[in-house]
């Protein structure tokens, strides 16, 4: 999967939990949680979701590698490449 793909399924996994949000307008480099004014259950509703989505078990270990959409893609890349 390339990094636009995952681009587009971390987005959609934001939308998932933050419906309202206009995940279009993200800063790529800003944190999401704040970026979007999600909470920490919506957080872990997001990181179900990428999984769902990718099958990639996001440890609690790792969560702050999810912090930005930049970040996010990142971890997830070198994930699915191991996978």
């Amino acid at each position: 999967m390339n990094r636009a793909d995952l681009q587009a399924t971390v987005l959609r996994a934001l939308a998932s939990v933050a419906p309202e949000a206009d995940t279009a307008a993200l800063d790529p480099k800003k944190p999401i949680r704040e970026e979007l004014d999600i909470d920490s259950m919506d957080f872990l509703n997001f990181v179900v979701a990428l999984h769902a989505a990718l099958g990639v078990d996001v440890p609690e270990r790792d969560y702050a590698k999810l912090a930005t959409l930049d970040s996010c893609v990142n971890y997830l890349s070198a994930q699915t490449r191991r996978a």
